[in-house]
């Protein structure tokens, strides 16, 4: 009997290439839907992936690509209009009579966030479980390892890790991990069906904990540093960041210093579903020490250096402005996820371990399962 074909989307992407391998390695067909083809989907294509070009939003093209698949793993690009390409994917998935969707949202998504990206995941997860005769798998991480690890090269030339989350936790999951846990739930639909996981690491890290582990992994000391938001956002612009994505990160740096990552985590659902323990944050950090621009060598600390001196006098964002010219709707009364009755309900979070307000005390509950 020959294995269902699986379309992955954004499968150049951090997870989206690791579902692709992973689902290639274990024998299934997949056709893997890009933006455009290059390097990367050049690589996939090595592998044995069939590329499908499609934009998110183009429903006649995504319904080309879903011809023929039994199966998807859907990852929504950063973009305002995301929840447009959302509904194209669940209209040609139902015209495919698709049997199965793994879809990727974040673990904050609630439906009055001031994050235009957060509230439209939070509406993506209920408009694919209204899919007549598709099932459906939510895997919704917090920050991933990656998030923290961009920092990588500062940390190992410059012997700093910038730090503004306060005294916030998390347990951060890698990219391959997550993929584990969604390829997992492709190739079981069964199993998996209207369940919702929530991948983390295996512990709950600060700071000093992240400093001190990549210190280990780059061969020497890190000091953590802690840095403004204004700092922050220009050295993300100078490092070719969009707009799009730091116009939702302002406001989950809010969300991560009142501890909205730390409830919950970590969780054993990497293991559960997986059977593999996940990855601590050492090991990950030694796989972005290796590569080439955070090897300790002299172009790359003149590099690194250079950027440093030169971020606090760049120009930052307008977010202002972005705001007015993408005329974006916002919530009459927005409200940061541990603020949502909401999230908190459908986290399974009680009253009694709200978050206090930022510079206050934050409740440190034990693991809990994220419901489905």
């Amino acid at each position: 009997m020959s294995l269902p074909k699986i379309l992955v989307t954004g499968a150049t992407g951090k997870t989206g290439a690791v579902v692709t391998s992973e689902l290639l390695r274990a024998g299934y067909p997949v056709r893997a839907m890009v933006r455009r083809e290059d390097g990367r989907s050049a690589r996939l294509k090595a592998q044995g992936a069939e590329i499908a070009v499609a934009d998110m939003s183009d429903v006649e093209r995504v319904a080309d690509a879903l011809k023929d698949v039994r199966r998807a793993y859907y990852c929504p690009p950063y973009d305002p209009y995301m929840i447009q390409g959302a509904v194209a994917f669940a209209v040609a998935a139902k015209d495919a009579r698709l049997e199965h969707i793994v879809g990727l949202t974040q673990w904050l998504a609630t439906p009055a966030h001031p994050s235009l990206m957060t509230r439209q995941s939070w509406l993506v997860d209920r408009l694919f479980s209204m899919i007549p005769g598709v099932s459906h798998t939510i895997i919704n991480p917090g920050f991933f390892a990656d998030s923290y690890l961009v920092l990588t090269g500062v940390a190992a030339h410059l012997g700093v890790f910038p730090w503004i989350f306060g005294n916030s936790r998390n347990a951060p999951p890698s990219n391959e991990d997550i993929a584990r846990v969604a390829v997992a739930a492709l190739m079981d639909p069964a199993r998996h069906e209207g369940k919702s996981y929530r991948p983390t690491g295996p512990d709950l890290l600060g700071a000093e904990d992240m400093a001190k582990a990549i210190g280990r992994a780059v061969g020497r000391s890190v000091r953590v540093v802690p840095t403004p938001i204004w700092l922050f956002m220009k050295t993300a612009r100078m490092g070719g960041l969009p707009i799009d994505l730091l116009s939702n990160v302002r406001y989950y740096i809010d969300d991560h210093k009142r501890g909205a990552f730390e409830l919950g985590a970590p969780t054993t659902d990497v293991l559960d579903v997986t059977g593999r323990l996940p990855e601590d944050f050492e090991t990950i950090a030694r796989r972005y020490a290796a590569l080439p621009d955070n090897r300790r060598t002299l172009g790359n600390w003149l590099r690194q250096f250079a950027q440093f001196m030169v971020a606090p006098l760049s120009p930052g964002f307008n977010f202002d402005r972005y705001d007015r010219e993408l005329r974006r709707p916002f919530p009459s009364e927005p409200q940061l996820a541990p603020d949502s009755a909401v999230w908190r309900r459908e986290h399974a979070i009680a009253e009694a371990v709200r978050p206090a307000s930022p510079g206050g005390d934050k409740a440190r509950p034990a693991a809990s399962r994220v419901p489905a």
